[in-house]
């Protein structure tokens, strides 16, 4: 973890100049950023990290993910319908049943590699 208590001279240039060239580029590829933040508010939610770690792993009904965060079904639909809502996770009917699983590859993916991180960076 960064030190806090670094002065904000050490942690700021201390001339300025700026790469024209560099921030261009950048700022052209960031016209997605708003798409990466919903889905970064998203999972910053710990109920919804965990539905989401889990749904990286298999399809669960919402009685199965309402077990696993220890609450009601209404609590899981609710979780499970916002990451639906945010293009997340996707649903499927089976007579009463409905189960639930991520979006695509690309979300649980991202859920795994930082859950691991996480877990790297406990073990420090």
């Amino acid at each position: 973890m960064a030190n806090l208590n670094q002065s904000s001279e050490d942690l700021a240039c201390q001339v300025w100049f700026c790469d024209e060239e560099k921030v261009r580029q950048i700022q052209t590829e960031l016209e997605g950023v708003n798409d990466m933040a919903l889905i970064l508010k998203a999972l910053a939610d710990d109920t919804r990290v965990k539905i989401a770690y889990a749904l990286s792993k298999t399809e669960m009904c919402v009685c199965d993910v309402a077990k696993l965060i220890g609450a009601s079904s209404n609590v899981a639909s609710y979780h499970l319908r916002t990451l639906n809502h945010l293009g997340l996770a996707r649903y499927r009917k089976e007579g009463k049943m409905v189960y639930y699983s991520l979006a695509d590859e690309h979300i649980a993916n991202l859920v795994r590699e930082v859950f691991e991180y996480a877990r790297e960076k406990s073990r420090r």
